[in-house]
């Protein structure tokens, strides 16, 4: 005599076709991200096709026998294996995460560091290659500019 009825979209609740049957209303919930819903499908899944083990199951009839205990230290102890490897994975791909994020600052400063050098290199080539072909009359000027370009790496150097 029950019967399923789905809430509108809008909040109105639809009711039974007749008043004398009772009636259960199924609400769903609109999902608030598309990654929620994602996780529900996956969790959805997972939950239909893992079965569940239970294992040394009593009958209704049985008692506290003597080897209950020990299949209660054996449930327990397969649960607490199971949430140490849980933990231990949480454990290894946290520390994953945090390297990789380390490794990728530390490249990326190491592409800046090279960056600043490689124009370093590209301003002294420039400079050189100016030098190649100065005026005829100034020879106190390309002894002068060379001074200031060993002033220059020393002080970068520091």
């Amino acid at each position: 005599d029950l019967q399923v009825v789905s809430a509108a979209e809008k909040g109105i609740v639809a009711t039974p076709s007749s008043s004398t049957s009772s009636a259960l209303v199924e609400y769903t919930a609109p999902p608030a991200n598309p990654e929620d819903e994602d996780l529900e499908i996956k969790l959805r899944r997972i939950i239909d096709c893992i079965p569940v083990r239970v294992s040394n199951t009593s009958g209704s009839s049985a008692g506290s026998g003597s080897g209950d205990f020990h299949q209660y230290r054996q449930m327990r102890r397969k649960e607490q294996d199971r949430l140490a490897r849980m933990d231990l994975d949480y454990q290894k791909r946290k520390q994953v995460t945090e390297f990789n994020k380390r490794r990728e600052e530390r490249l990326k400063a190491a592409e800046e560091r090279t960056a600043k050098k490689r124009l370093k290199r590209q301003k002294k080539k420039q400079r050189k290659k100016e030098k190649k072909t100065p005026n005829p009359g100034d020879k106190n000027q390309h002894h002068d500019e060379e001074e200031e370009e060993d002033d220059e790496e020393s002080e970068d150097d520091q």
